[in-house]
Protein backbone atom coordinates (compact mmCIF):
# COMPACT_ATOMS: atom_id res chain seq x y z
CA UNK A 1 0.00 0.00 0.00
CA UNK A 2 1.29 3.12 -0.84
CA UNK A 3 0.24 6.38 1.04
CA UNK A 4 1.10 10.25 0.52
CA UNK A 5 0.55 13.47 2.65
CA UNK A 6 -2.08 16.05 0.61
CA UNK A 7 -3.56 19.08 2.28
CA UNK A 8 -6.18 16.71 4.61
CA UNK A 9 -3.48 14.48 5.87
CA UNK A 10 -2.39 11.40 4.38
CA UNK A 11 -4.43 9.58 2.42
CA UNK A 12 -4.06 6.22 0.42
CA UNK A 13 -3.36 6.61 -3.21
CA UNK A 14 -5.28 4.84 -6.09
CA UNK A 15 -3.96 2.07 -8.09
CA UNK A 16 -4.44 0.94 -11.07
CA UNK A 17 -3.02 -1.36 -13.66
CA UNK A 18 0.53 0.16 -13.76
CA UNK A 19 0.87 1.82 -9.87
CA UNK A 20 0.26 4.48 -7.88
CA UNK A 21 0.07 8.05 -8.70
CA UNK A 22 2.67 10.52 -7.27
CA UNK A 23 4.02 13.49 -9.10
CA UNK A 24 7.77 14.61 -8.67
CA UNK A 25 9.30 17.78 -9.56
CA UNK A 26 10.64 17.39 -13.52
CA UNK A 27 13.93 15.93 -13.36
CA UNK A 28 14.17 15.35 -10.14
CA UNK A 29 16.18 12.27 -9.70
CA UNK A 30 15.11 9.48 -7.49
CA UNK A 31 17.43 7.76 -5.37
CA UNK A 32 16.25 4.73 -3.83
CA UNK A 33 17.52 2.19 -0.95
CA UNK A 34 18.10 -1.18 -1.48
CA UNK A 35 18.15 -3.49 1.71
CA UNK A 36 14.82 -3.04 3.98
CA UNK A 37 13.43 -0.88 1.11
CA UNK A 38 13.49 -1.94 -2.37
CA UNK A 39 13.90 -5.37 -0.38
CA UNK A 40 12.36 -6.42 2.39
CA UNK A 41 14.95 -8.00 3.36
CA UNK A 42 18.94 -7.45 4.60
CA UNK A 43 21.00 -8.44 1.53
CA UNK A 44 24.22 -8.98 3.51
CA UNK A 45 22.37 -11.36 5.93
CA UNK A 46 20.80 -12.98 3.35
CA UNK A 47 24.76 -13.27 2.05
CA UNK A 48 25.57 -15.01 4.89
CA UNK A 49 22.53 -17.35 5.13
CA UNK A 50 23.30 -18.75 2.26
CA UNK A 51 27.01 -18.83 2.57
CA UNK A 52 26.32 -20.97 5.76
CA UNK A 53 24.54 -23.39 3.29
CA UNK A 54 26.66 -23.45 0.37
CA UNK A 55 29.90 -22.69 1.88
CA UNK A 56 30.18 -23.13 5.94
CA UNK A 57 33.97 -23.31 5.80
CA UNK A 58 33.50 -19.63 4.51
CA UNK A 59 32.08 -18.26 7.51
CA UNK A 60 35.56 -18.78 9.53
CA UNK A 61 37.05 -16.22 7.82
CA UNK A 62 34.06 -13.68 8.65
CA UNK A 63 35.69 -12.37 11.90
CA UNK A 64 38.95 -11.19 9.96
CA UNK A 65 36.88 -9.16 6.84
CA UNK A 66 34.91 -7.54 10.06
CA UNK A 67 38.68 -6.25 11.47
CA UNK A 68 38.69 -5.32 7.71
CA UNK A 69 36.02 -2.58 7.67
CA UNK A 70 31.90 -2.73 6.73
CA UNK A 71 32.79 -2.29 3.24
CA UNK A 72 35.81 -5.24 3.14
CA UNK A 73 33.60 -7.33 4.99
CA UNK A 74 30.60 -7.18 2.64
CA UNK A 75 33.15 -7.31 -0.49
CA UNK A 76 34.29 -10.77 0.55
CA UNK A 77 31.17 -11.99 1.43
CA UNK A 78 29.73 -10.52 -1.99
CA UNK A 79 32.97 -12.25 -3.75
CA UNK A 80 32.06 -15.68 -2.15
CA UNK A 81 28.16 -15.62 -2.64
CA UNK A 82 26.32 -14.81 -5.72
CA UNK A 83 22.68 -13.94 -3.87
CA UNK A 84 19.61 -14.81 -6.31
CA UNK A 85 18.85 -11.36 -7.25
CA UNK A 86 15.58 -12.23 -9.34
CA UNK A 87 13.95 -13.66 -6.47
CA UNK A 88 14.72 -11.42 -3.79
CA UNK A 89 11.52 -10.62 -1.46
CA UNK A 90 11.10 -7.00 -3.53
CA UNK A 91 8.71 -4.67 -2.11
CA UNK A 92 6.00 -4.64 -4.42
CA UNK A 93 4.34 -1.31 -4.27
CA UNK A 94 7.47 0.50 -4.60
CA UNK A 95 8.95 -1.47 -7.57
CA UNK A 96 5.62 -1.14 -9.30
CA UNK A 97 6.04 2.45 -8.79
CA UNK A 98 9.58 3.26 -9.69
CA UNK A 99 8.60 1.36 -13.04
CA UNK A 100 6.05 3.63 -13.58
CA UNK A 101 8.43 6.65 -12.95
CA UNK A 102 11.20 5.04 -15.02
CA UNK A 103 8.72 4.43 -17.44
CA UNK A 104 7.91 8.17 -17.63
CA UNK A 105 11.30 9.31 -18.16
CA UNK A 106 12.41 10.26 -14.65
CA UNK A 107 15.81 9.38 -13.39
CA UNK A 108 16.52 6.15 -11.18
CA UNK A 109 19.22 5.76 -9.05
CA UNK A 110 19.97 2.52 -6.43
CA UNK A 111 21.82 3.89 -3.71
CA UNK A 112 23.00 1.09 -1.36
CA UNK A 113 25.03 0.63 1.25
CA UNK A 114 25.44 -2.96 0.13
CA UNK A 115 28.41 -3.72 -1.75
CA UNK A 116 28.99 -2.65 -5.40
CA UNK A 117 28.87 -6.12 -7.09
CA UNK A 118 25.51 -7.21 -5.47
CA UNK A 119 24.23 -3.77 -6.42
CA UNK A 120 25.33 -4.15 -10.03
CA UNK A 121 23.32 -7.07 -10.44
CA UNK A 122 20.13 -5.96 -9.15
CA UNK A 123 20.60 -3.00 -11.74
CA UNK A 124 21.11 -4.94 -14.30
CA UNK A 125 17.94 -7.63 -13.42
CA UNK A 126 15.45 -4.74 -12.99
CA UNK A 127 16.81 -2.53 -15.95
CA UNK A 128 15.10 0.66 -14.42
CA UNK A 129 18.10 1.93 -12.87
CA UNK A 130 20.46 5.21 -14.72
CA UNK A 131 23.04 4.39 -12.03
CA UNK A 132 24.51 3.23 -9.03
CA UNK A 133 25.66 4.61 -6.12
CA UNK A 134 26.88 1.48 -3.47
CA UNK A 135 29.80 0.53 -1.15
CA UNK A 136 32.84 -0.32 -3.31
CA UNK A 137 35.43 -2.47 -0.78
CA UNK A 138 36.80 0.83 1.07
CA UNK A 139 33.70 3.27 1.76
CA UNK A 140 30.83 1.97 3.08
CA UNK A 141 28.19 3.74 1.77
CA UNK A 142 25.64 4.45 4.61
CA UNK A 143 24.51 7.04 6.38
CA UNK A 144 27.10 10.54 5.95
CA UNK A 145 28.80 9.00 3.42
CA UNK A 146 25.83 8.12 1.53
CA UNK A 147 25.03 12.11 1.75
CA UNK A 148 28.40 12.89 0.93
CA UNK A 149 28.45 11.14 -2.46
CA UNK A 150 24.35 12.20 -3.32
CA UNK A 151 25.61 15.90 -2.39
CA UNK A 152 28.77 15.62 -4.77
CA UNK A 153 26.43 14.05 -7.82
CA UNK A 154 23.07 16.25 -7.34
CA UNK A 155 23.88 18.88 -5.08
CA UNK A 156 20.93 19.07 -2.78
CA UNK A 157 18.50 18.49 -5.71
CA UNK A 158 17.61 14.80 -5.33
CA UNK A 159 14.75 12.69 -3.85
CA UNK A 160 15.53 9.60 -1.38
CA UNK A 161 13.83 6.23 -0.35
CA UNK A 162 15.06 4.86 3.04
CA UNK A 163 13.66 2.42 5.94
CA UNK A 164 15.85 2.68 8.64
CA UNK A 165 17.57 4.87 11.65
CA UNK A 166 20.36 5.76 9.02
CA UNK A 167 18.60 6.98 6.50
CA UNK A 168 16.92 9.89 8.78
CA UNK A 169 20.05 12.25 7.89
CA UNK A 170 19.65 11.75 4.26
CA UNK A 171 15.80 12.55 4.61
CA UNK A 172 15.79 15.57 6.23
CA UNK A 173 17.67 17.55 3.49
CA UNK A 174 16.36 15.64 0.24
CA UNK A 175 13.67 16.97 -1.89
CA UNK A 176 10.13 14.41 -1.65
CA UNK A 177 11.29 12.36 0.97
CA UNK A 178 9.95 8.99 0.74
CA UNK A 179 9.90 5.59 3.32
CA UNK A 180 9.47 2.06 2.64
CA UNK A 181 8.62 -0.38 5.61
CA UNK A 182 9.92 2.43 8.06
CA UNK A 183 11.17 0.80 10.94
CA UNK A 184 9.94 2.66 14.81
CA UNK A 185 13.84 4.39 14.97
CA UNK A 186 13.57 6.08 11.44
CA UNK A 187 9.97 6.96 12.44
CA UNK A 188 10.92 8.88 15.61
CA UNK A 189 14.09 10.17 14.14
CA UNK A 190 11.75 11.90 11.20
CA UNK A 191 9.15 12.90 13.85
CA UNK A 192 11.83 14.85 15.64
CA UNK A 193 13.46 16.38 12.98
CA UNK A 194 10.32 17.21 11.45
CA UNK A 195 10.81 15.38 8.31
CA UNK A 196 7.36 14.93 6.72
CA UNK A 197 7.51 11.98 4.06
CA UNK A 198 5.39 12.54 1.11
CA UNK A 199 4.90 8.42 0.55
CA UNK A 200 4.94 5.82 2.48
CA UNK A 201 5.43 2.10 0.58
CA UNK A 202 4.23 -0.75 2.76
CA UNK A 203 4.49 -4.02 1.75
CA UNK A 204 4.99 -6.21 4.87
CA UNK A 205 2.69 -8.43 6.92
CA UNK A 206 1.61 -8.04 10.92
CA UNK A 207 4.25 -9.12 13.13
CA UNK A 208 2.04 -11.66 15.06
CA UNK A 209 0.74 -13.44 12.35
CA UNK A 210 4.41 -14.03 10.78
CA UNK A 211 5.52 -15.15 14.04
CA UNK A 212 2.84 -17.22 14.72
CA UNK A 213 3.53 -18.54 11.27
CA UNK A 214 7.17 -19.28 11.37
CA UNK A 215 7.24 -21.21 14.74
CA UNK A 216 4.38 -23.60 12.82
CA UNK A 217 2.18 -23.98 16.06
CA UNK A 218 0.04 -26.56 13.53
CA UNK A 219 3.21 -28.62 13.15
CA UNK A 220 3.32 -29.32 17.31
CA UNK A 221 0.09 -31.88 16.18
CA UNK A 222 3.24 -34.29 15.40
CA UNK A 223 4.71 -33.68 19.32
CA UNK A 224 1.40 -35.44 20.74
CA UNK A 225 3.14 -38.81 20.14
CA UNK A 226 4.72 -38.02 23.01
CA UNK A 227 1.42 -39.71 24.76
CA UNK A 228 1.40 -42.60 22.30
CA UNK A 229 3.28 -45.16 25.17
CA UNK A 230 1.30 -43.55 28.15
CA UNK A 231 -1.91 -44.14 26.25
CA UNK A 232 -1.24 -47.21 25.00
CA UNK A 233 0.13 -48.65 28.13
CA UNK A 234 -3.59 -48.20 29.71
CA UNK A 235 -1.73 -46.56 32.56
CA UNK A 236 -4.94 -43.92 33.58
CA UNK A 237 -6.39 -45.38 36.13
CA UNK A 238 -3.15 -46.36 38.01
CA UNK A 239 -1.62 -44.29 41.08
CA UNK A 240 0.80 -42.86 38.83
CA UNK A 241 -1.20 -41.58 36.34
CA UNK A 242 -0.70 -37.99 36.93
CA UNK A 243 3.27 -38.34 37.60
CA UNK A 244 3.16 -39.35 33.98
CA UNK A 245 0.74 -37.35 32.68
CA UNK A 246 2.90 -34.12 34.10
CA UNK A 247 5.84 -35.86 32.45
CA UNK A 248 4.51 -35.66 29.19
CA UNK A 249 3.16 -32.62 28.89
CA UNK A 250 6.20 -31.00 30.54
CA UNK A 251 7.73 -33.43 27.27
CA UNK A 252 5.63 -31.86 24.95
CA UNK A 253 6.38 -28.02 25.70
CA UNK A 254 10.48 -28.67 25.61
CA UNK A 255 9.40 -30.35 22.52
CA UNK A 256 7.17 -27.86 20.63
CA UNK A 257 9.57 -25.24 21.75
CA UNK A 258 12.51 -26.99 20.54
CA UNK A 259 10.86 -28.05 16.98
CA UNK A 260 9.76 -24.22 16.51
CA UNK A 261 13.53 -23.23 16.69
CA UNK A 262 15.07 -26.15 14.40
CA UNK A 263 11.68 -25.11 11.95
CA UNK A 264 12.98 -21.28 12.07
CA UNK A 265 16.78 -22.10 11.53
CA UNK A 266 15.58 -24.79 8.48
CA UNK A 267 14.16 -21.69 6.80
CA UNK A 268 16.83 -19.59 7.35
CA UNK A 269 19.24 -21.59 5.59
CA UNK A 270 16.81 -22.40 3.27
CA UNK A 271 15.96 -19.10 2.37
CA UNK A 272 17.33 -18.58 -0.87
CA UNK A 273 15.84 -22.18 -1.91
CA UNK A 274 12.43 -21.09 -0.73
CA UNK A 275 12.03 -17.96 -3.00
CA UNK A 276 12.09 -20.21 -5.93
CA UNK A 277 9.06 -22.34 -4.89
CA UNK A 278 5.61 -21.41 -5.20
CA UNK A 279 4.46 -21.80 -1.71
CA UNK A 280 7.15 -21.62 0.50
CA UNK A 281 8.44 -18.04 -1.22
CA UNK A 282 5.61 -16.76 1.47
CA UNK A 283 7.21 -18.27 4.82
CA UNK A 284 8.02 -14.88 7.30
CA UNK A 285 11.98 -15.01 6.45
CA UNK A 286 11.37 -15.60 2.57
CA UNK A 287 9.02 -13.35 2.08
CA UNK A 288 11.05 -10.74 4.10
CA UNK A 289 8.30 -10.53 6.99
CA UNK A 290 10.19 -11.11 9.35
CA UNK A 291 14.26 -10.31 9.63
CA UNK A 292 16.62 -13.38 10.12
CA UNK A 293 18.30 -11.23 13.11
CA UNK A 294 15.24 -11.45 14.80
CA UNK A 295 14.96 -15.25 14.26
CA UNK A 296 17.99 -16.10 15.35
CA UNK A 297 17.41 -14.28 18.39
CA UNK A 298 14.08 -15.90 18.58
CA UNK A 299 16.02 -19.57 18.14
CA UNK A 300 18.08 -18.88 20.82
CA UNK A 301 15.18 -18.21 23.37
CA UNK A 302 13.10 -21.05 21.99
CA UNK A 303 16.37 -23.27 22.51
CA UNK A 304 16.65 -22.02 26.15
CA UNK A 305 13.37 -22.87 27.21
CA UNK A 306 13.22 -25.89 25.87
CA UNK A 307 15.94 -26.88 27.42
CA UNK A 308 15.02 -25.76 30.71
CA UNK A 309 11.63 -27.46 30.61
CA UNK A 310 13.65 -30.53 29.82
CA UNK A 311 15.86 -30.32 33.22
CA UNK A 312 13.11 -29.43 35.07
CA UNK A 313 11.11 -32.24 34.13
CA UNK A 314 11.92 -34.83 37.04
CA UNK A 315 10.94 -32.36 39.09
CA UNK A 316 7.70 -31.63 37.52
CA UNK A 317 7.01 -35.39 37.43
CA UNK A 318 7.99 -35.73 41.60
CA UNK A 319 6.36 -32.42 42.67
CA UNK A 320 2.90 -34.12 40.84
CA UNK A 321 0.54 -35.75 43.28
CA UNK A 322 0.93 -39.66 42.55
CA UNK A 323 4.19 -41.06 44.49
CA UNK A 324 6.34 -41.94 41.22
CA UNK A 325 9.94 -40.43 40.50
CA UNK A 326 11.40 -41.13 37.19
CA UNK A 327 14.24 -44.10 37.60
CA UNK A 328 15.66 -41.94 34.60
CA UNK A 329 15.49 -38.54 35.26
CA UNK A 330 17.17 -37.01 32.65
CA UNK A 331 16.26 -39.78 29.50
CA UNK A 332 13.57 -37.18 27.89
CA UNK A 333 16.90 -34.71 28.22
CA UNK A 334 18.95 -37.18 26.02
CA UNK A 335 16.03 -37.50 23.37
CA UNK A 336 15.97 -33.73 22.79
CA UNK A 337 19.49 -33.58 22.20
CA UNK A 338 19.22 -36.41 19.18
CA UNK A 339 16.56 -34.95 17.99
CA UNK A 340 18.00 -31.17 17.65
CA UNK A 341 21.23 -32.85 16.54
CA UNK A 342 19.70 -35.11 14.03
CA UNK A 343 17.35 -31.79 12.51
CA UNK A 344 20.00 -29.65 12.77
CA UNK A 345 22.30 -32.46 10.80
CA UNK A 346 19.33 -33.01 8.31
CA UNK A 347 18.22 -29.11 7.63
CA UNK A 348 22.52 -28.66 6.89
CA UNK A 349 23.01 -31.99 5.10
CA UNK A 350 21.28 -35.20 5.05
CA UNK A 351 18.01 -33.18 3.32
CA UNK A 352 20.01 -33.21 0.48
CA UNK A 353 20.67 -36.92 0.04
CA UNK A 354 19.16 -39.61 -1.55
CA UNK A 355 17.43 -41.78 0.34
CA UNK A 356 18.82 -40.59 3.89
CA UNK A 357 16.42 -38.02 3.57
CA UNK A 358 13.70 -39.67 3.70
CA UNK A 359 14.56 -42.08 6.46
CA UNK A 360 15.56 -39.46 8.72
CA UNK A 361 12.27 -37.81 8.80
CA UNK A 362 10.33 -40.98 9.40
CA UNK A 363 13.43 -41.83 12.42
CA UNK A 364 12.17 -37.83 13.52
CA UNK A 365 8.79 -39.32 14.41
CA UNK A 366 9.76 -42.00 16.03
CA UNK A 367 11.87 -40.25 18.26
CA UNK A 368 9.09 -38.46 19.69
CA UNK A 369 7.98 -41.58 20.26
CA UNK A 370 10.92 -42.59 22.53
CA UNK A 371 11.16 -39.10 23.92
CA UNK A 372 7.59 -40.01 25.49
CA UNK A 373 8.64 -43.23 26.71
CA UNK A 374 11.85 -41.11 28.16
CA UNK A 375 9.25 -38.50 29.95
CA UNK A 376 7.01 -40.98 31.50
CA UNK A 377 9.55 -44.15 32.39
CA UNK A 378 6.80 -46.01 30.06
CA UNK A 379 8.81 -48.54 28.10
CA UNK A 380 7.89 -48.45 24.45
CA UNK A 381 6.84 -51.97 23.02
CA UNK A 382 8.99 -53.75 20.37
CA UNK A 383 5.20 -54.06 18.44
CA UNK A 384 4.81 -49.75 18.84
CA UNK A 385 8.40 -49.49 17.55
CA UNK A 386 7.80 -51.81 14.46
CA UNK A 387 4.62 -50.27 13.35
CA UNK A 388 5.84 -46.45 13.91
CA UNK A 389 9.22 -47.31 11.28
CA UNK A 390 6.92 -48.60 8.65
CA UNK A 391 4.27 -45.61 9.34
CA UNK A 392 6.28 -42.96 9.26
CA UNK A 393 8.41 -44.08 6.61
CA UNK A 394 5.41 -44.34 4.04
CA UNK A 395 4.41 -40.89 5.52
CA UNK A 396 8.21 -39.48 4.53
CA UNK A 397 8.01 -40.88 1.31
CA UNK A 398 4.57 -39.66 0.40
CA UNK A 399 6.26 -36.29 1.54
CA UNK A 400 8.91 -36.79 -1.08
CA UNK A 401 6.38 -38.39 -4.24
CA UNK A 402 4.29 -35.36 -3.20
CA UNK A 403 6.93 -32.82 -4.39
CA UNK A 404 7.75 -34.69 -7.39
CA UNK A 405 4.55 -34.87 -8.43
CA UNK A 406 4.57 -31.12 -8.32
CA UNK A 407 8.02 -30.80 -9.80
CA UNK A 408 6.31 -33.09 -12.97
CA UNK A 409 3.38 -30.74 -13.35
CA UNK A 410 5.48 -27.96 -13.76
CA UNK A 411 7.63 -29.59 -16.39
CA UNK A 412 11.27 -29.54 -14.38
CA UNK A 413 12.59 -33.03 -14.24
CA UNK A 414 14.76 -32.22 -10.75
CA UNK A 415 14.40 -31.33 -7.21
CA UNK A 416 16.42 -28.49 -5.93
CA UNK A 417 18.92 -30.38 -4.59
CA UNK A 418 17.11 -33.12 -3.40
CA UNK A 419 18.96 -35.59 -5.30
CA UNK A 420 15.44 -37.19 -6.65
CA UNK A 421 14.75 -37.30 -10.24
CA UNK A 422 10.79 -37.31 -11.69
CA UNK A 423 11.55 -40.34 -13.20
CA UNK A 424 11.85 -41.62 -9.42
CA UNK A 425 8.44 -41.41 -9.01
CA UNK A 426 7.42 -44.85 -9.74
CA UNK A 427 10.07 -45.89 -7.35
CA UNK A 428 9.22 -43.88 -4.27
CA UNK A 429 4.99 -44.66 -4.93
CA UNK A 430 6.46 -48.73 -4.64
CA UNK A 431 8.87 -48.12 -1.49
CA UNK A 432 6.13 -45.67 0.40
CA UNK A 433 2.73 -48.18 -0.54
CA UNK A 434 4.89 -51.14 0.60
CA UNK A 435 5.63 -49.60 3.82
CA UNK A 436 2.65 -48.58 4.50
CA UNK A 437 1.07 -52.26 4.31
CA UNK A 438 3.89 -53.48 5.99
CA UNK A 439 2.84 -50.85 8.79
CA UNK A 440 -0.93 -52.37 8.59
CA UNK A 441 1.15 -56.24 8.86
CA UNK A 442 3.02 -55.48 11.83
CA UNK A 443 -0.61 -54.68 13.73
CA UNK A 444 -2.32 -58.08 12.55
CA UNK A 445 0.96 -59.96 14.38
CA UNK A 446 0.29 -57.47 17.13
CA UNK A 447 -3.52 -58.09 17.44
CA UNK A 448 -3.09 -62.11 16.73
CA UNK A 449 0.16 -62.02 19.92
CA UNK A 450 -0.86 -63.02 23.43
CA UNK A 451 0.83 -59.74 24.42
CA UNK A 452 -2.41 -57.53 23.14
CA UNK A 453 -4.86 -59.69 25.38
CA UNK A 454 -3.04 -58.27 28.30
CA UNK A 455 -4.13 -54.71 27.51
CA UNK A 456 -7.43 -55.38 25.71
CA UNK A 457 -10.31 -57.69 27.26
CA UNK A 458 -11.64 -57.94 23.69
CA UNK A 459 -8.35 -57.52 21.25
CA UNK A 460 -10.89 -59.35 18.53
CA UNK A 461 -12.30 -55.90 17.98
CA UNK A 462 -9.18 -54.28 17.27
CA UNK A 463 -9.47 -55.84 13.45
CA UNK A 464 -11.78 -53.62 13.07
CA UNK A 465 -8.85 -51.22 13.32
CA UNK A 466 -7.29 -52.58 10.40
CA UNK A 467 -9.73 -52.08 7.32
CA UNK A 468 -9.90 -48.58 8.59
CA UNK A 469 -6.26 -47.65 8.58
CA UNK A 470 -5.98 -49.45 5.43
CA UNK A 471 -8.49 -47.17 3.75
CA UNK A 472 -6.64 -43.78 5.17
CA UNK A 473 -3.44 -44.89 3.19
CA UNK A 474 -5.15 -46.05 0.65
CA UNK A 475 -6.73 -42.93 0.06
CA UNK A 476 -2.97 -40.70 1.34
CA UNK A 477 -1.40 -42.76 -1.89
CA UNK A 478 -4.02 -42.21 -4.22
CA UNK A 479 -4.77 -38.50 -3.30
CA UNK A 480 -0.79 -38.13 -4.04
CA UNK A 481 -0.48 -39.59 -6.96
CA UNK A 482 -3.33 -37.63 -8.11
CA UNK A 483 -0.94 -34.17 -7.25
CA UNK A 484 -3.89 -33.28 -5.05
CA UNK A 485 -1.64 -34.13 -1.78
CA UNK A 486 -0.64 -31.38 0.35
CA UNK A 487 3.52 -31.86 0.68
CA UNK A 488 3.51 -32.41 4.12
CA UNK A 489 1.10 -35.72 5.09
CA UNK A 490 0.94 -34.70 8.51
CA UNK A 491 -0.69 -30.71 8.02
CA UNK A 492 -3.14 -32.78 5.33
CA UNK A 493 -4.09 -35.72 8.06
CA UNK A 494 -5.05 -32.65 10.80
CA UNK A 495 -6.84 -30.53 8.21
CA UNK A 496 -8.69 -33.21 6.40
CA UNK A 497 -12.72 -33.80 7.54
CA UNK A 498 -12.49 -37.49 6.19
CA UNK A 499 -9.14 -38.34 7.65
CA UNK A 500 -10.34 -36.66 11.02
CA UNK A 501 -13.29 -39.20 10.93
CA UNK A 502 -11.28 -42.17 10.57
CA UNK A 503 -9.15 -41.09 13.14
CA UNK A 504 -11.88 -40.83 15.54
CA UNK A 505 -13.24 -43.94 14.41
CA UNK A 506 -10.32 -46.07 15.34
CA UNK A 507 -9.86 -44.32 18.42
CA UNK A 508 -13.77 -45.82 19.15
CA UNK A 509 -12.94 -48.99 17.71
CA UNK A 510 -9.82 -49.07 20.37
CA UNK A 511 -11.71 -47.90 23.27
CA UNK A 512 -14.30 -50.39 22.81
CA UNK A 513 -11.79 -53.36 22.77
CA UNK A 514 -10.79 -52.09 26.37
Amino acid sequence: MLQTESASGREELRRDGIGPHLVLPAGLPVCVDLDGTLIKSDSLVDSVLVMARQSPLELLGIPGWIAQGKAAFKRHVASAIELDVEHLPYNRPLLEWLRQQAAEGQEIYLATAADRALADRVAAYLGIFRGVLASDGATNLAGGNKLAAFRERFGDNFCYIGNARPDAEVLAVCQSPMVANPDRALRTAMQHAGTSPVAVFNDSSPKLKSWLKAVRLHQWAKNTLIFVPLLLAHAWNSDTFTDTFAGAVAAFLSFGLCASATYIINDLLDIEADRRHPRKRNRPFAAGDLSAISGVVVVVLLMIAAVVLAVALPRIVAAAPGPYELARPYKFLSWLAIYTATTLTYSLYLKRKLLWDVFVLSGLYTIRILAGSGATGIVVSAWLAGFSVFFFLSLAFVKRFSELEGLQASGKVVTNGRGYFVSDLEQLRALGTGAAYAAVVVMTLYINNPESKLLYHHPVRLWLVVPVLLLWLSQIWMLASRGEMHDDPVVFAITDKRSLLLGALMAVVIWWAL
